[in-house]
């Protein structure tokens, strides 16, 4: 038996453990530079707000219907879902964290009622963070999905299911009667990994809920679409296509990139944000212990100021060798960057990716014994691994960026803004100085 574990709105609901005076008000996320909502309260959605609705569309309903927008906060909510993941991996044998506010838990050999054992972790997490979540329990992946959209909208349509099954939702408890008639309430749209163009296809089809879904030709459905929804079908039957990966594969590429609040047209500016940029990517590939064999830096200006000079160029450097240390990426980075800009174009965003990423393994400085004599050999540098570590450990103690390679240090008066901070919440567990103070 498996469950998914979902915080309700998670950006929001981090927002209103810190702000209680939002609960109940139409309250929406925005991303990087505020420019769409990528979070939305069930009162939001409630007067029409779309996921990824651009903020201008919406922004009239600040005055008519109250509606508040908040700039992203992912600090703040990173770090309240490491906290939120930490407790529920505590009821079950194994967990895979499959987004920020997502996760499945396996609870292969526990006895006992899993759906009391459900409300005992919700009533935990929400005492312990303050996030309100949703468990769902079914035979697969893709039914625990199921299973979770259930328990998380059951109390918004009462007309369509019971309220018994909100906030936890058990499949395998359902009466057979009971399931058949949540799976034909249930649009097939709603079924994890069926986007809108595969949902439409199947309406034009004749499939319109999860019930007939279900009993459809997986063959066919494979011929038709793709391997991927005959997995989906065998799912929904009970059969697992897909297990609990409580080690998931390192990733093949790490980027970084942001938005400026305002256009910049100075390569000093740039050369700033590029080699913050690659501080955090490095940093993220020696967690999880690799070394980067290029780096790759891309700008861009916009493309609906067509008054502008448009240049979107992109640069690949090769690493020889590859490496994790912040110095030598930031460095090529830097080269990368130095080559493709033009003056006065307004750039309004960059970017770094690392790519072709490798295991860290011992002795990758050491020439290669079996290479012909007129192949140039690697220079052997020093050994950075224990900077690098001491690096961020100081870095995860006393906040990002706390320690940093000079070129990447951000001046106040001179590196580009990357959104509307004034919209942006306090980060109230991750920095000292903006912790909440109380006042008796």
């Amino acid at each position: 038996m498996l469950a998914l574990v979902d915080v309700n709105n998670m950006y929001v609901s981090c927002e209103r453990v810190f702000r209680p005076a939002l609960l109940g008000r139409p309250v929406v996320v925005l991303s990087h530079n505020d420019g769409i909502c990528i979070a939305r309260s069930n009162e939001a959605k409630d007067l029409g707000v779309q996921m990824a609705q651009p903020w201008f569309q919406v922004r009239h309903l600040q005055r008519r219907a109250g509606l508040l927008a908040l700039s992203a906060n992912f600090e703040l909510y990173g770090d309240m879902s490491n906290r939120m993941m930490t407790l529920a991996a505590a009821h079950a044998p194994r967990q895979e964290i499959y987004s920020i506010d997502e996760c499945f838990l396996d609870f292969a050999g526990v006895r006992g009622d899993l759906s009391e054992q459900g409300r005992r972790l919700r009533a935990q997490v929400l005492q312990w963070t303050g996030l309100p979540t949703s468990v769902g329990f079914a035979a697969t992946k893709t039914l625990a999905k199921l299973a979770n959209h259930v328990a998380k909208t059951a109390e918004r349509k009462p007309g369509i299911y019971a309220r018994g099954l909100a906030q936890v939702c058990n499949f395998a408890e359902l009466p057979a009667a009971a399931l058949e008639a949540v799976l034909r309430a249930t649009d097939v749209g709603a079924v994890w990994g069926i986007g809108r163009r595969t949902g439409a296809r199947l309406h034009q089809g004749g499939v319109h809920s999860v019930f007939e879904l279900m009993h459809a030709d997986p063959v066919l459905l494979r011929r038709q679409f793709n391997v991927v929804l005959e997995r989906t079908v065998r799912e929904l039957r009970g059969e697992p296509c897909f297990g609990v990966d409580d080690a998931p594969a390192a990733n093949q590429q790490i980027m970084c990139s942001r938005s400026f609040g305002e256009p910049v047209m100075d390569l000093a500016r740039l050369t700033e944000s590029v080699n913050a940029f690659a501080s955090r990517v490095a940093q993220k590939l020696r967690s999880q212990r690799s070394v980067a064999g290029a780096v790759q830096v891309f700008l861009s200006t916009s493309p609906f100021r067509r008054q502008d000079r448009q240049h979107s160029p992109s640069v690949t450097l090769a690493l020889r060798p590859p490496t994790a240390d912040t110095r030598l990426l930031a460095a090529a980075a830097t080269r990368a960057l130095h080559g493709m800009f033009r003056p006065e174009h307004r750039y309004v965003k960059a970017g770094v990716v690392l790519v072709d990423l490798q295991p860290q393994a011992p002795g990758a400085n050491e020439p290669d014994l079996f290479a012909d004599d007129d192949t140039p050999q690697p220079v052997p540098r020093r050994d950075r691994t224990r900077l690098m570590i001491a690096v961020d450990a100081l870095n995860q103690r006393f906040g990002r960026g706390a320690i940093d390679v000079a070129s990447a240090a951000r001046r106040s008066h001179r590196a580009p803004s990357v959104g509307a901070p004034g919209l942006r919440s306090p980060r109230c567990t991750t920095r000292l100085d903006e912790v909440i103070r109380v006042r008796a």
